[in-house]
């Protein structure tokens, strides 16, 4: 036994059988990689998730142009046509009221005048009635009012006329240039790149011009900073309807957006309507632990805004169950 052992181990032995042990090395070491390799893989596929449908894909609009955007998330959850400037119509008001804050009080006194009732509409103000700033403004965004928006923008006017840096030759012209100026201005610095404004409530200029332009993209943004820097003033928007008292009379306000009480823990609203523009809403709503979501939709027809918007709620709120 050990003689043989010996001539195995012997140098011509292990020069004769060494090329056989190192090859049928190499083939077991393949094998057992190879084994490894087709393991690992199958715990691959085990881990990876299937595929989550967009749930968005299913979701037919009438809308030329519409976003989701997820404020949390800072990111799109839905686009069709974002950055497509259109018609505004009385999402304008909206600018109108980030661009008068800061300039007037809430308790400042507005007394209507018969020129504040020339705009299209009538919301049914009153001559010589007198309003605080905010109940005006809460009004004029709930039922979208024209008047209301001349009524503030004129005083806002006032406010920009005396500033040092400004002085016009006109009233009447200069200051309502400057207004309109200042929205336009606020609007670069929020980042609506495709957002231009005309006039402070959004009603066509002629029937082939309207009061002001920006893209759905454009008005979730602006719906977004103005509910972060001033919560307060799409507030109201969020009710079905309120009760305003003025100087000489009361007022039952009813939300133009007739979903304010169907959309789930609605946070603020505002529609839009014109020849030009067709149906245009924007909401935001908190689709569940501090989960905002704004819904732009413009180009839409006058109902048809609101079937969007309700099916684009619903998709949101699927697609963020999934």
């Amino acid at each position: 036994m050990n003689l043989n052992l010996k001539k195995f181990f012997s140098i011509e032995a292990r020069t004769k059988y060494f090329p056989h042990i190192l090859f049928y090395f190499f083939i077991l070491s393949v094998l057992i990689f190879s084994l490894l390799i087709i393991g690992q893989k199958a715990l691959n596929k085990k881990k990876i998730p299937p595929p989550v449908p967009n749930i968005f894909t299913k979701v037919d609009l009438e809308a030329k142009s519409a976003v989701v955007w997820d404020v949390i998330g800072q990111k799109e959850l839905f686009a069709k046509n974002p950055d497509m400037p259109l018609p505004l119509a009385s999402l304008t008001k909206v600018m109108t009221a980030v661009t008068t804050d800061g300039k007037l009080g809430d308790n400042q006194q507005i007394k209507i005048t018969k020129e504040d009732l020339v705009p299209e509409g009538d919301s049914g103000l009153v001559v010589g009635d007198i309003w605080r700033a905010k109940d005006l403004r809460d009004f004029t965004l709930l039922t979208s009012s024209n008047d209301g928006a001349f009524a503030l923008a004129v005083v806002a006017e006032a406010k920009i006329a005396i500033e040092p840096s400004i002085k016009p030759t006109n009233m009447s012209i200069d200051t309502k240039a400057e207004f309109i100026k200042k929205m336009n201005e606020t609007a670069q610095k929020i980042g609506l790149t495709n957002s231009k404004f005309f006039n402070e409530h959004g009603l066509d200029m002629n029937a082939d011009r309207g009061g002001a332009y920006g893209s759905a993209k454009d008005m979730a943004a602006l719906f977004e900073y103005a509910l972060k820097n001033y919560p307060e003033i799409l507030e109201a928007t969020r009710y079905k309807n309120l009760e305003f008292e003025s100087g000489q009379k009361k007022y039952s306000a009813e939300n133009t957006n007739i979903l304010a009480d169907k959309i789930p823990n609605l946070i603020a609203s505002k529609t839009g309507f014109t020849d030009l523009a067709g149906g245009n809403l924007v909401i935001a709503f908190d689709a569940g632990l501090g989960r905002p979501i704004v819904i732009s939709v413009l180009g839409s027809t006058e109902q048809g805004r609101f079937t969007d918007v309700q099916k684009l709620v619903a998709a949101s709120l699927k697609y963020i169950s999934q």
